[in-house]
């Protein structure tokens, strides 16, 4: 999984605050994303989940805007998981940021509750404006996706 190089320079225009919680098994991707986020003072990344179950359970308690999931999660996948996180938070924004482009998952994953869906190696290029997108209401796909 690549990681290096420059952040992208994208400045968000929304002003509104928002409170994230980082869903991905993999620890270095989540410290990727997190310094992805973190120069962006209205982004505040509020926890940190491992796998599904994690995830749901930090929700609960976190109660974030905006959850950034992965699908290939151990316990319990995030398609699931973001079905029962919307159920238990219906405020909550998720943004799925996966390996996996697999057009029926995405649908899925859309269908369980999704608002966004951004493939890994385009992240560096697309999760900002992807959650721009969401957060003023609308659905954002990866371009590669999008077609």
């Amino acid at each position: 999984m690549k990681m290096a190089g420059p952040v992208q320079e994208f400045s968000l225009t929304t002003s509104l605050s928002c409170r994230i919680l980082l869903v991905d098994d993999f620890q270095p991707w989540r410290q990727f994303l997190f310094s992805l986020l973190g120069p962006r003072k209205q982004l505040q990344v509020v926890g940190e989940a491992q796998d599904g179950s994690e995830a749901i359970q930090k929700a609960k308690a976190l109660k974030p805007d905006l959850v950034l999931l992965d699908i290939g999660l151990p316990n319990l996948n995030g398609i699931e998981a973001a079905s029962q996180i919307h159920r238990a938070n219906a405020n909550a924004r998720i943004i799925f940021v996966s390996e996996n482009n697999d057009p029926d998952i995405v649908t899925a994953a859309l269908r369980n509750g999704a608002h966004g869906f951004v493939r890994k190696a385009d992240a560096r290029r697309e999760l900002l404006p992807a959650i721009e997108a969401v957060l003023r209401g609308e659905r954002f796909v990866n371009q590669r996706l999008n077609r």
